[in-house]
């Protein structure tokens, strides 16, 4: 009898502790629903897992109908084929003495006979020490659970967010100009995430950021001091650490195949798809500390709207996608549907080792708003044809990454762009020397502008977290034009080594140097160097 019931009490422990130690699970809402035991149990013939044949049937049977004191999963299984620990067997022999206690409390003590009191002694006594140590547990845990409860900040909310300090300098004659206009400076950026979840497969999140690398203009002040953004930091955003909303994205599932992201600011493309890069590569923090170096430019635009995520198969998955510049704006010449905007359909691959994608992306931008290569080539390539020309644009881009060994991965991406006038005049045309010339733009005019780069990097190299790397690029450059193309190519070449001091902090020294800045060699080489510190929490 003391063996069945030895056995017994074994397989009852095996259910009701997994609340302490539930297994992985490769769903991870499967994984959440079963952390969670279901109720009391009135029948061994509920658990689907169970049969008559199990060499415990009836010790099991005799347990649930006798004692009551056993519980399965959400999902009707009871799982007896798992292994446990000296504690969760604690855990289990406590649950059922309270319910052996309950019992006898409640008169019923002719339920309870006396070779089982015995066993449950004696078990009391082997595991009196685990059962101690459990008491004190429970007790702490309840002592925190109280304390969070009356703390905490929401049951649907979490807070994440990320702060950036940087001390840079640039080393070169500005462009056109004859001295190094630049200096030593420390600024910071942060953001504050609050994501909430109300369905489990869905996430609301919105942004609180400030910062002081931007001019008063929001422009950026390393690339005012050397008159190139080829010069600029991946978070050189932000003025006068302002605290502002500059990103509100809703995201959430309508099947397994299907996602949707929705939001009505601060939506880019890197919110509706991927930018195809290794892990933390584009990571403003923990990446590139470059603003062209993190990821392809044809990325860097957004604003407001949708976009789909279908997932084709196990490994394809294509986004479509609308953003407007200004959805807001109900004037003319803005909305969501009469001003700018950009549009994206990206296909990617992602395999074991690697992923590759291939995006399609058509825009407009009104006079004032021109913006075609998101302030990461000239100034040229960023407006052919002035900022006060309506310009079209298609962009075309590839890009992908292979992880050859834990320790070694290799990414690139390229793109071509085709940029069309849209409206006729004087418009003033960056003349690559840090000024502008004033030119006519007939409607119809032409550009086209290219870039690419290639980098390696090696993770975990020095230590568990580090990450160097080096990269080499061109920028976008203007390469056939009705008005004016760039005269040269400039070349970026750049080399750094995120050092993880622990889960929270990370130390990155970068270095990064700019031939023929704004793709003319009559500009003095740029070298920037940064020391960027980030804070995850």
């Amino acid at each position: 009898m003391l063996k069945v019931l030895f056995h017994s009490f074994f397989l009852l422990f095996l259910a009701i502790p997994a609340v302490w130690a539930a297994p992985p699970e490769d769903d991870s809402n499967a994984a959440d629903a079963n952390r969670n035991l279901e109720g009391q149990v009135n029948s061994v013939s509920q658990f689907s897992d169970i049969k008559p044949s199990d060499w415990a049937f009836q010790a099991l049977q005799s347990l649930v109908e006798r004692y009551g004191c056993i519980a399965g999963y959400p999902d009707a299984t009871y799982r007896g084929n798992r292994a446990l620990s000296r504690y969760e067997f604690a855990a289990g022999l406590n649950a059922c003495l309270d319910r052996v206690n309950q019992l006898i409390a409640a008169g019923t003590n002719d339920l309870v006979k006396k070779e089982d009191l015995a066993v449950l002694q004696n078990l009391q006594t082997e595991f009196a020490a685990e059962l101690t140590t459990l008491r004190g547990r429970v007790d702490t845990l309840e002592a925190h659970t109280a304390t969070l409860e009356k703390q905490q900040f929401s049951t649907t909310t979490k807070l994440n967010a990320q702060i950036i300090t940087a001390v840079s300098d640039t080393f070169g004659n500005r462009v056109g100009g004859d001295r190094d206009e630049s200096k030593v400076y420390f600024a910071n950026r942060g953001r504050l995430n609050f994501e909430s979840s109300f369905t489990g497969k869905d996430l609301l999140r919105v942004r609180l950021e400030f910062g002081n690398f931007a001019n008063s203009n929001g422009a950026s002040q390393i690339a005012a001091a050397t008159g190139t953004g080829m010069t600029r930091l991946n978070f050189d955003y932000d003025n006068n650490d302002t605290l502002f909303v500059p990103h509100i994205r809703y995201y959430f599932q309508v099947s397994d195949s299907l996602n949707f992201v929705v939001g009505p600011t601060g939506i880019g493309y890197t919110d509706i798809s991927t930018t195809v890069t290794p892990a933390t590569i584009a990571d403003d923090g923990n990446g590139v500390p470059s603003l062209f170096g993190s990821y392809s430019p044809l990325f860097r635009r957004g604003g407001g709207g949708a976009a789909a995520n279908w997932n084709i198969s196990k490994d394809f998955v294509l986004t479509l996608g609308y953003l407007a510049n200004s959805p807001n704006v109900p004037s003319a010449s803005s909305g969501l549907f009469d001003g700018g905007y950009n549009a994206l359909a990206h296909l990617a691959y992602y395999g074991k080792q690697g992923a590759i994608g291939v995006a399609y992306s058509h825009g407009y931008s009104p006079g004032g708003t021109v913006d075609l290569a998101a302030g990461t080539g000239s100034a040229l390539s960023n407006a052919p044809f002035g900022n006060n020309i309506a310009t079209s644009n298609n962009i075309v881009g590839a890009q992908g990454f292979y992880r050859f060994s834990p320790n070694f991965q290799i990414h690139g991406w390229g793109g071509y762009i085709w940029a069309n006038a849209k409206n006729s005049g004087l418009s003033d045309i960056s003349n690559g020397r840090g000024g502008t010339d004033s030119l006519f733009v007939n409607n119809g005019d032409n550009a086209n502008v290219w870039f690419g780069a290639i980098g390696m990097s090696f993770p975990d190299v020095g230590g568990r977290g580090n990450l160097p790397g080096i990269l080499f690029g061109i920028p976008p450059r203007v390469s056939n034009s009705d008005v004016r193309q760039d005269r040269d190519n400039a070349y970026h070449i750049e080399a750094f080594y995120r050092y993880r001091l622990n889960d929270n902090i990370s130390v990155t020294p970068g270095f990064w140097v700019i031939l023929n800045p704004e793709n003319d060699s009559r500009n003095d080489t740029q070298y920037v160097g940064v020391i960027r510190t980030t804070f995850d929490f």
